[in-house]
């Protein structure tokens, strides 16, 4: 649990959903937090609003979306994020080499592989952005796996004994209902 902020890029844009040719830079993500009068701050979950999120139904214009650009994603690193996500398939820009770093997929490397920060992907956005709560407490709740399997978010707390991860869970549950 954290704070979460949503960073409403189509609307700061003007438009319903951001076209797949098109992509969330790092000058997006400064000028829509501001517009939104928030401040990213170490540890925040940023959640990144293109609009595909209302595409989900149409599989053919919800998988060629728009992705987030390099400059971007090393953005939201520096500003020692926990964990990033959008509402697009892919975090990253798609079938394009970055300028710098020459590689594709930049976000998941600055990202994942430098800084351990986590990328959620095809996160329903809509009713946050309509509602425009742009600041939130973000919960993330591991799914449930059979034995060996761990969650990416459960593997810090893998090691504690289940009725300790029971009492955690509770004990976070009630905390949110408050």
């Amino acid at each position: 649990m954290c704070r979460g902020v949503l960073l409403d890029v189509a609307k700061y844009r003007g438009v319903d959903a951001i076209a797949s040719d098109q992509h969330v830079t790092r000058a997006d993500l400064e000028a829509t937090a501001s517009q939104q009068e928030v401040t990213i701050r170490e540890g925040d979950v940023v959640l990144v609003r293109t609009g595909n999120g209302a595409r989900w139904k149409d599989p053919e214009v919800y998988l060629a979306s728009a992705g987030v650009r390099g400059d971007a994603s090393q953005w939201l690193a520096d500003q020692k994020v926990r964990a990033v996500g959008a509402d697009n398939v892919a975090w990253d820009v798609l079938n394009e080499v970055d300028p710098e770093l020459h590689v594709t997929l930049p976000g998941h490397i600055i990202l994942l592989v430098r800084h351990g920060i986590h990328i959620l992907e095809n996160v329903f956005l809509e009713d946050l952005a309509r509602d425009q709560r742009h600041e939130f407490l973000f919960v993330c709740l591991p799914s449930k796996f059979k034995e060996e399997q761990v969650h990416p978010f459960a593997r810090s707390r893998s090691r504690r004994s289940k009725k300790a991860r029971k009492l955690e869970m509770q004990s976070a549950t009630r905390n949110c209902i408050r």
